[in-house]
């Protein structure tokens, strides 16, 4: 059968998407890129904010048509969303399947079982076990590949559904890991990034995730590594050494805050202080010169006061991030913060300050990017520049999209690039030789 895929929310999802791909492909189903000629509508879902919920449900009345349309026609929804709501998504009249990330195995038997019937099947459980480490993701093109080490959570972070959605925390094995990444620099990729909702946990019989980036990036062909995302709380030293020590790891880390009081990190059970957070930052800093730090942040937790937020501008003023994404907090079914907490902070609260942190974050964003004008920065090209003809894209090491004139090499080779204007998003310049 013909099956439309869809993918919504993280790298993660992204990643799943490529298995679902190896799962349906040997039982004869065939992707398509078009939704009208699918038999089959699978949509694998987020479920960490409210608005992912919308698009979704929006996602799922525009097949209404295709529904009363066709005899043999199956919509499943798969991902956090199947898991942390279950049967409530058979009341919308188009669904016929709902799987969880542990299930997606599952999927061609259930596809078999419902096609061209009226019946609902839902599968979705949390396994302790399941890294689909047999399994050779089908990829998308491009310069970069996922490549998910472990899966679960075990912190529990008052606002978070993933421990409910995607279970308990569980490694692949480093060899298991090095095998995929050999296969991925075989297949032309020149970066990939380790994905785990706390890479800072990874263990495999004693070894951390520290020995396993510096073995991922010492494979051949492999010239970029990255990761994502770690946790403030237990940041190893030997990963901070590792970064810095070796070429092949980008120069730049993902570092989750979610806010600046020491009262709203507690509520939020975030196990570290203001003051630590500021001490790792410093400490990243010393050891790593010119690194590019991002991060996390949640407006209007619960309880949040204007004292609070100020204490979270103040951070954001010290740390000067080279990016951000900043949220509203939407309560999630089934999280601590739900149950405990209610949702008092006024929407329009909630949108002033995430107004007032972009417009802090977009200031510093500019004033950091404007600093490089004039330098040549080693660009990893992505492809063509969609908005500009004749220009190509790429990336830094530290993540900030570079767009120039056309060169003669394609995705995936890296080229040096003059900065000699930007946006407090994206760098422009021209190819220089190195």
């Amino acid at each position: 059968m013909k099956v439309y895929l869809e993918t919504y929310g993280c790298q993660m999802n992204e990643y799943d998407s490529e298995l679902i791909r190896s799962i349906l492909a040997p039982h004869g189903h065939e992707i398509t890129m078009a939704v009208e000629e699918a038999e089959v509508v699978l949509i694998n879902t987020c479920a960490i904010r409210e608005n992912a919920h919308r698009k979704i449900y929006g996602r799922l009345d525009m097949l209404r048509p295709l529904k009363k349309e066709k005899e043999r026609f199956v919509v499943g929804v798969l991902g956090c969303m199947a898991q942390n709501l279950k049967e409530e998504l058979f009341d919308h009249p188009v669904v016929n399947l709902i799987v969880g990330p542990d299930s997606y195995r599952s999927l061609p038997k259930l596809i078999d079982e419902v096609i061209g019937t009226d019946r609902q099947e839902i599968e979705a459980y949390l396994s302790e076990y399941e890294t689909y480490s047999d399994i050779a993701p089908t990829r998308v093109e491009g310069v970069n590949a996922w490549v998910a080490i472990m899966r679960g959570c075990d912190n529990f972070c008052t606002f978070c559904v993933v421990p409910y959605t995607r279970g308990r925390e569980r490694s692949r094995s480093i060899e298991n890991i090095l095998s995929e990444v050999r296969s991925l620099a075989e297949k032309g990729y020149r970066q990939v990034t380790l994905l785990g909702q706390n890479v800072n946990s990874y263990r495999d019989e004693g070894a951390g995730f520290a020995d396993l980036i510096l073995k991922a990036a010492d494979v051949p062909g492999i010239e970029r590594v990255r990761f994502t995302s770690p946790h403030p709380k237990d940041f190893p030293r030997p990963l901070l050494e590792a970064i810095a020590s070796h070429p092949n790891i980008c120069k730049h880390i993902h570092l989750p805050v979610q806010a600046g009081s020491d009262r709203i990190l507690d509520l939020m059970a975030r196990t570290y202080t203001r003051k630590e957070y500021l001490r790792l930052v410093e400490e990243i800093r010393r050891l790593i010169p010119g690194i590019a730090l991002t991060t996390d942040l949640i407006v209007g937790f619960p309880t949040e006061t204007e004292d609070d937020f100020q204490e979270t501008a103040g951070l954001y003023k010290d740390c000067r991030f080279d990016s951000a994404y900043i949220f509203k907090y939407s309560e999630r079914k089934g999280t601590i913060a739900s149950r405990k907490y209610p949702d008092d902070v006024p929407p329009e609260v909630k949108t002033d300050r995430i107004v007032r942190l972009i417009d802090l974050q977009r200031a510093i964003s500019l004033e950091k990017n404007r600093a490089k004008i004039g330098r040549a920065l080693e660009v990893m090209i992505d492809g063509e520049a969609e908005r500009r003809p004749g220009h190509q894209m790429g990336k830094t090491e530290g993540n900030t999209t570079v767009v120039f004139p056309r060169t003669a090499f394609g995705p995936g080779a890296t080229v040096s690039v003059q900065i000699d204007d930007v946006s407090s998003n994206t760098l422009y310049g021209r190819p220089v030789e190195r």
